[in-house]
């Protein structure tokens, strides 16, 4: 769902290096002042404009909304905002886990992330937002199991596997690592070009298991991600779902495939022709390693994609988006001023 590419017009009119924000353009000054303290604060009225007063809804979350926006330069982004209406309904362990949110995303910076890109945390009328990128091609699992006209070839499934892996090792290896919640092919969403884009959209409230979840180690919940990746590496070769898309719950399914048929009787048809036996079984030997039942062999996302970038000849660069003007890191431009 969320993707966004902010336009900087630029006049070269001296060889002096500036340096632009990535918000420099489409909203008001006062949001382009709230960059420098590091996530821009927004204001709802700049946000009920580009949202056309909240009128687009494109998807809905157990607790929250989510809107499409079109900023005044032409730029679309997704904002996920609260059903909360009221303060007395917001308790402080919400608000708590809401600024946690905003400060964990904050960290990911990654070009296959769905970067979070502002907030919205005013009292009157009573709102929480969260706003991103916008990416405007749906997400993996409608490609593999709903647009079925729509097929994936190989080399693209390769790109967005590839784009997964870069980006978990690079959040398991932040500091303090960040693991992601729930890992599924309906949280990973496609650009443009069909890179991939991991999202973490949902807010965290009071009806979060707070003290299972702090239970869980930060080594516990990178092996979990481990885990998933290879279940979504199964997705992706063999087009079946390997959980019940009711509740989304695959623990137990790695146990049933290893036990089941080898991985080239369960190829994707669409596939056949584009996937040699070697291959598959290159693929398949990843996948074991991600789902052992035995945790403690299951490998790192930095030994994973090592592996898969040796399998698929694929760097970071092959699979990032081609176009991702939207970067935390400061743009430096040959010119003094702005268009």
């Amino acid at each position: 769902m969320v993707l966004v590419s902010f336009a900087v017009f630029i006049c070269f009119r001296s060889s002096k290096v500036a340096t632009v924000k990535p918000w420099a353009t489409g909203l008001s000054g006062q949001l382009r002042k709230a960059f420098v303290t590091g996530i821009p604060s927004l204001k709802r009225a700049d946000l009920v404009v580009a949202c056309e007063d909240f009128s687009n809804i494109i998807g809905s979350l157990q607790d929250e909304t989510i809107y499409k926006g079109t900023l005044s330069s032409g730029v679309e982004i997704a904002v996920v905002s609260s059903s909360m209406t009221s303060s007395q309904g917001w308790s402080k362990n919400m608000q708590t886990q809401f600024r946690k949110k905003i400060e964990m995303l904050s960290r990911v910076n990654h070009k296959n992330f769905v970067n979070l890109i502002g907030y919205c945390e005013e009292n009157k009328p009573f709102t929480r937002m969260m706003v991103f990128e916008y990416a405007p091609n749906g997400t993996l699992f409608e490609y593999l199991h709903i647009r079925e006209a729509e097929q994936l070839d190989w080399r693209t499934r390769m790109r967005i596997a590839m784009g997964i892996a870069y980006c978990l090792d690079h959040m398991h290896h932040l500091t303090p690592p960040i693991a992601h919640r729930n890992l599924l092919s309906s949280s990973i969403y496609l650009t443009e070009d069909y890179a991939a884009k991991i999202s973490d959209l949902s807010f965290c409230t009071d009806k979060v298991d707070t003290k299972k979840v702090s239970e869980k180690t930060s080594a516990e919940a990178i092996n979990d991600n481990v885990y998933s990746f290879g279940v979504i590496l199964f997705e992706m070769i063999t087009g079946k779902i390997p959980y019940a898309v009711e509740n989304g719950f695959h623990s137990d399914w790695a146990a049933e495939y290893i036990k089941g048929q080898p991985l080239r009787e369960l190829v994707d048809t669409s596939l056949l022709n584009s996937l040699k036996d070697y291959e598959i079984e290159k693929w398949s030997k990843v996948i074991n390693s991600c789902v052992d039942s035995d945790q403690e062999k299951r490998p790192s996302m930095k030994e994973i994609t090592s592996k898969l970038k040796e399998i698929t000849d694929m760097g970071p660069d092959g699979a990032t988006p081609k176009s991702s003007p939207l970067w935390w890191a400061e743009i430096e431009i040959m010119s003094t001023d702005l268009c």
